[in-house]
Formats: C-alpha cells, structure tokens, sequence
C-alpha cells in the first residue's frame, strides 16, 4: 500500500533517516555535510509504502519551477528491493504531479547509484544538464521527464 501523506509522517522521517545512513555510507560522507540540502519541511506531497503494516519506502516532491516538480528523497528498505515498490512510488509520485497541473519532473541522483539512474531511464526519465550547483564531489546525476 502506498500512502499519500507530509513531511510530518513519523514513518517517514524514519525512513529519511536511513537514507542519509545509506548515502553516507556511499559517498563516504558526514550527515552533517548535506543536511541543509536534504531538510524536508512543510511538504504536503510525500509517499511512504509499507509492507505489511511496515514502512519500508518513502519519496515525495516539491516545486522546482513554475510547472516542475522534483523528485526528492526516494528510498527503498534493502530488504524490499527488487519487488517493484520504487516503480510504484515513482508513478505514484508522478500522477499526483499531474494531478495537481505539473508537466516536468526532474531529480537528482548520484552516480554511486547505478539501479536508481536504471531505474529513472526505464521509466522514460533522461539524464539532462546538473542543476545541483553544491555539487563539490562530482557524484551527480540530473534528470529529467516530460510528465
């Protein structure tokens, strides 16, 4: 089941929690480094999965331009990947999008994350121009989709 839902979602700001765990331990960074990046507050487009009663992935949107969004926070349990739940929140996160009048979606992932850039070009996302100007490591992979 996927839950349309906010930034203020327990499950989810658990489940971010384990994302940045995750992409620091990637990157081999410091939370600390990224987190004004990453801070995601009073977002009222945010879905968490679950699984059995269990959250085990998250991902939301936010304005990025006048008719863009961009995709942010997307994050799957180890345990549940490969089940086609990051599909499932991906399409849910962009009929939402269309639903409330947005015809783009960009997104920002890294290139430590080869299955997420697979995943995104499956599902019709192409890499474009890096908009992520804080990009001080080079890992940045930018993206972008007609929606």
């Amino acid at each position: 089941m996927i839950l349309r839902t906010n930034s203020e979602n327990p499950d989810f700001i658990q489940l971010t929690g384990r994302l940045d765990v995750e992409l620091c331990r990637i990157y081999d960074t410091n939370p600390e480094d990224y987190e004004e990046y990453n801070r995601i507050t009073d977002l009222h487009t945010v879905v968490v999965a679950y699984e059995n009663d269990q959250a085990v992935a998250c991902g939301c949107f936010k304005i990025f331009e006048e008719n863009t969004v961009e995709i942010k926070r997307m994050f799957v349990d180890d345990n549940q990947r490969g089940k086609g739940i990051a599909s499932a929140m991906l399409a849910e996160l962009e009929t939402w999008a269309r639903e409330l009048g947005y015809e783009k979606s960009v997104l920002e992932t890294g290139k430590g994350q080869p299955n997420a850039i697979k995943l995104y070009q499956k599902y019709g996302y192409q890499i474009t121009e890096n908009y992520n100007e804080s990009d001080d490591l080079n890992i940045s992979v930018c993206l972008a989709k007609t929606l």
